[in-house]
């Protein structure tokens, strides 16, 4: 399918990104740790350049650690087919070794950039509601490619451990999940740390952008090799205007001050 169908494919699914994720109940026990104070002296380490903090229970904790269960089986898989194509019986695996086997062949910025495109035209964007008619289900990459859809967390988990295989160390790898102030939703990318630059990886747009080129929205959440991370509470990355950059931000209240609870996409 041409590059202009899936275009128009995102545009009418892009309201089917925000995230609906958890009830009530599970947002409250989203809480800092008490050592809190100490972890966000660690400023630089993660995308923005924004302090965070372990998330120590909570619904996207645990649909985190059922995605790392499931990627257990996924990664058996993968192995498999990878030592046997003609025997593989899963067209995913093959696909996704196909995706992760072009973007060997590159280099730096093109290795992620053909991870990000690859993955975008791999996946119709569909709501987790329209797919698998309930709310919020997080799908490892095969079970994604396997449906043939997904809705923003499904291509950034894709492109995550496509970029792991592709060769990314972890520390350069991350989920960054946004607060999007203008449409009141909440969405996900991948973002890679390239020569110290953290770039994001956006299933509504092949060109990666810089994080200190992303304009309204607020990083809530991070997932990388250290776990679920919540961000301290940050002001909006930029206006519509552009008045403010990203390294302007302030972290607001580094002395174990709590984070707003985080708010549920309707």
């Amino acid at each position: 399918m041409g590059l202009s169908v899936y275009s128009r494919a995102w545009r009418a699914g892009i309201v089917a990104c925000g995230l609906a994720w958890f009830g009530p109940a599970g947002l409250r026990a989203e809480t800092l740790e008490p050592s809190a104070p100490a972890e966000l002296i660690q400023r630089s380490v993660e995308p923005f350049g924004l302090a965070a903090s372990s998330l120590p229970s909570g619904g996207l904790r645990d649909k985190w650690l059922d995605v790392q269960r499931r990627l257990d089986d996924e990664m058996v898989q993968l192995a498999l087919c990878e030592g046997d194509r003609d025997g593989c019986v899963s067209p995913a695996a093959l696909k996704f070794l196909d995706i992760v086997g072009a973007a060997r062949l590159r280099e730096g910025r093109a290795r992620l950039g053909e991870i990000n495109r690859a993955i975008n035209l791999a996946i119709r964007p569909i709501s987790d509601l329209a797919q698998h008619g309930q709310i919020d289900v997080w799908t490892p990459p095969l079970a994604t490619l396997a449906h043939g859809g997904g809705d923003c967390e499904d291509y950034a988990i894709a492109k995550f451990v496509a970029l792991r295989r592709a060769g990314l160390a972890p520390d350069d790898l991350r989920i960054v999940v946004l607060r999007d102030t203008i449409h009141g939703e909440d969405h996900a990318v991948a973002a890679a740390r390239l020569d110290g630059r953290w770039l994001t990886l956006d299933n509504r747009r092949m060109a990666m952008v810089e994080d200190t080129d992303v304009r309204n929205f607020r990083p809530t959440f991070v997932i990388g090799p250290h776990g679920v991370m919540r961000y301290a509470d940050a002001p909006l990355l930029a206006d519509a205007s552009g008045n403010h950059s990203a390294a302007s931000l302030v972290v607001s209240s580094l002395a174990g001050s709590a984070a707003r609870p985080f708010e549920r996409a309707d």
